[in-house]
């Protein structure tokens, strides 16, 4: 019996021991944990072991060195408890195959890796440090992957510091190449200085992460640095509750839940921050008569600078007078009724009028409403004028949509400004602005404040400006509520449509949209004859999962024709639980792609033809939140992925597949924007913490075929009829009212 077995039965959970080997495979991972179940191979043994406890990025191949305790799992029986590890480079022949296939050296995958160790064994690992040019000896090896496998081989001598370094304080060897990209040799320098500094820097470090790091290295909890990283941390997780600043209290007590520090400590880094301009402090007590202490909204500097210089661009293109003034409106509006063959309804007429005569304005209304129509009708009147319009939308499949119903090219916001990761950011701007007479942008109400601030800057000021959107669908993903405030501050005319014409009342979807944003609850169930709105009752979440399969597997298909895949989208409100994204993903992974292999990342598994989503901005590869794509081909040897967005291939590094989740189900908020064929929405009371009028509008308002809703009466009724969405703190419709001097 070896000394680790005999620890764990003569001391149980609680003895501190070390354990060394090589893993197997990876049983479990959560990427926003790092909690792990993996299989360890371990020296002396014949058996292998299991290991549970927060490992990042952990890869089949890796030797470990832990320090942890055994103990006993009713269910799954002997585990070791990692509390500490460090990783280190393999001596047996088997180990350097398992470590060179991990996907650690790019051009090295798991056929390659058997190949070379094959021919060199246990020198394998000298040979690639000192003599190289020896790899030619192996079949497949060219001077190219030479060259290749020399550079990740350098790259991961460079790294082998950093990573031994912060293995120690508990960072996986994946961050640790994140961190050596983003800081290079000084990464060791940078962390020891100011370990909070990945937190902004480095996209999946959050502040916990960096904030264990910094214990681990020894600083004091209340420091002021760790208070200010704080402070910018929950800023930032306020940002992305769609928050342009918080209120100074409450953010003094969300960063006590956060660090356990004394209020005075963050009160005082709130001013060192702002003294360094890390954060603006603005007083909203507008008298003295009414004064309150402490009535103060904290923003992150960016988000105060676009939220004000938002506003002023706004009333800065309201005062310039209209390229071209004296149209008739009444005239022109007859003139273009005529020329494009349409009849405007009296609302529409209104808009058409309102926007001949407005440097900037609003058309808002729900689907079926003919705001299509207004634009095409604007645009004909505006042509003729021989003016200049640009059309413009926050995704690319919107703009796509503009582009089919208007018959001229629209970009995507992006586009427009000629964003170049390269450059350093948009291109079009105050100094190189738009060369345009009108701007129009459609689903404006998914702008954020960032973004809107920067479509204004490069408008010039002589330039109209159209924005339209559905103001009762949920408000944009990042920070800000911007539609919603131009539209409250009443400085800027908005035509609100809310007639359904006649076309449009065929549509159940359409009809039920409506009642749902009037605070009606539709009932459109089986056995009422074809129709494009269903809804199935079941309570349970299990076998509301089980039926969602069905439908998308079989009978949506089946029954409409549409591909299950491409054309249906499964929406639900929350990522968690059993009818959450989440699970949904895995269930209908294996239901529409149950292929074997595939490449594994952070507990997720990506097959060839999986449907994916990019989460995060990527200026570089231009690949935005939100957007769908399918992986096209998996090169395990150049250890690469390639997603197809819209028929254009992307390459990613198997490093970089943290910015990607499966989508066969994705969120609410990130349907924004897109029309899907079909959509399949589960609705069930332990969302009840997101059902929401507007989060059920948005979900339904997304299909153009088909809308089948799955779940329990209470849930649908309660979200209909939950009219209280969540407050943003936002100021611009306040900085829009206030007159200039």
């Amino acid at each position: 019996m070896d000394e680790n077995r005999h620890s764990s039965q003569t001391s149980g959970s609680s003895f501190q021991t070390d354990l060394s080997g090589q893993i197997e495979r990876i049983t479990y991972a959560s990427e926003e944990t790092g909690y792990t179940v993996a299989k360890l191979k371990v020296y002396g043994r014949s058996d292998l072991v299991t290991v549970v406890g927060n490992i990042m990025e952990p890869s089949p191949g890796e030797i470990l060195k832990l320090q942890g305790a055994w103990t006993h799992h009713p269910r799954y029986g002997e585990q070791f408890r990692v509390d500490r590890y460090q990783t280190a480079v393999p001596a047996t022949a088997v180990g350097i195959r398992k470590y060179l296939g991990s996907g650690l050296i790019k051009g090295i995958g798991p056929k390659m890796a058997t190949r070379i160790v094959k021919l060199f064994g246990k020198d394998t690992l000298d040979i690639i440090e000192q003599d190289i040019g020896r790899l030619a000896e192996v079949e497949g090896i060219g001077a190219g992957r030479i060259k290749m496998i020399e550079t990740a081989w350098q790259d991961q001598k460079d790294i082998r510091d950093v990573m031994m370094f912060l293995q120690s304080h508990g960072v996986s060897s994946g961050y640790a190449v994140k961190i050596f990209k983003t800081y290079g040799r000084d990464s060791i320098e940078v962390v020891r200085e100011n370990p909070y500094r990945m937190s902004v820097d480095i996209f999946g470090i959050g502040f916990v992460t960096a904030d264990r790091i910094a214990q681990n290295l020894g600083l004091d909890p209340n420091s002021p640095q760790r208070a200010e990283a704080g402070i910018v941390y929950v800023l930032h997780q306020v940002a992305d509750e769609g928050h342009v600043y918080f209120p100074y209290e409450p953010l003094v007590d969300r960063c006590r839940e956060i660090l356990k520090v004394d209020p005075e400590i963050i009160r005082k880094a709130m001013a060192a921050a702002c003294l360094q301009e890390k954060i603006v402090i603005e007083d909203l007590n507008e008298s003295l008569d009414d004064f309150q202490e402490n009535h103060k909204a904290v923003y992150l500097a960016k988000y105060h600078w676009c939220e004000t210089r938002t506003a002023d661009r706004l009333k800065r293109i309201m005062s310039v007078p209209k390229p071209v003034s004296g149209i008739d409106t009444e005239r022109a509006t007859q003139w273009v009724q005529k020329k494009l063959s349409i009849l405007l309804a009296e609302k529409q007429a209104e808009a058409v009028k309102c926007a001949v005569e407005n440097k900037v304005m609003v058309i808002t209304g729900g689907p079926g409403t003919g705001k299509t129509t207004i634009i095409r009708a604007v645009m004909g009147l505006f042509l003729e004028q021989h003016l200049n319009i640009l059309l413009a939308a926050p995704t690319g499949r919107a703009a796509k949509r503009m582009s089919e119903a208007t018959g001229q090219e629209a970009k995507t916001i992006h586009r427009l400004l000629e964003y170049s990761f390269q450059k350093g950011g948009f291109q079009k701007n105050d100094q190189e602005p738009l060369t345009c007479d009108v701007l129009i942008v459609d689903e404006a109400s998914m702008v954020d404040c960032v973004l809107m601030y920067h479509l204004l800057k490069a408008v010039p000021v002589t330039a109209s400006v159209i924005l339209v959107g559905d103001v009762h669908q949920l408000p944009s993903v990042g920070a800000g509520n911007v539609l919603n405030d131009i539209i409250a501050s009443g400085t800027v005319p908005v035509a609100e449509l809310n007639e359904i014409f006649r076309q449009a009342q065929n549509s159940r979807i359409i009809v039920n949209a409506h009642k749902i944003n009037s605070g009606v609850v539709p009932w459109d169930e089986p056995g009422e004859g074809d129709t494009d709105y269903y809804f199935i009752r079941q309570d349970d979440p299990e076998k509301v999962v089980d039926i969602i399969l069905r439908l998308t597997r079989d009978r949506i298909p089946n029954h409409f024709g549409l591909d299950a895949v491409d054309d249906i989208q499964v929406l639900s409100p929350m990522h968690r639980g059993v009818a959450g994204a989440g699970n949904l993903n895995e269930k209908l992974q294996k239901a529409l792609n149950p292929g074997v292999g595939g490449v594994a990342r952070a507990g997720r598994t990506f097959r060839l033809h999986d449907k994916v989503m990019q989460i995060k901005n990527n200026y570089d590869k231009e690949v935005f939140n939100g957007d769908i794509g399918r992986v096209r081909k998996i090169r395990i040897e150049e250890q690469e992925v390639v997603i197809s967005f819209d028929g254009r291939e992307v390459p990613y590094d198997l490093n970089e597949l943290d910015e990607v989740v499966l989508a066969y189900a994705v969120s609410v908020h990130k349907s924004q924007g897109s029309e899907y064929p079909a959509v399949v929405i589960p609705v069930l009371t332990q969302h009840y913490i997101l059902l929401q009028r507007n989060l059920i509008y948005t979900a339904v308002t997304r299909a153009r075929k088909l809308v089948v809703l799955v779940g329990s009466r209470k849930a649908m009724a309660m979200a209909v009829h939950n009219n209280k969405t969540q407050k943003r703190f936002t100021r611009l419709s306040n900085r829009l009212k206030i007159l200039d001097p």
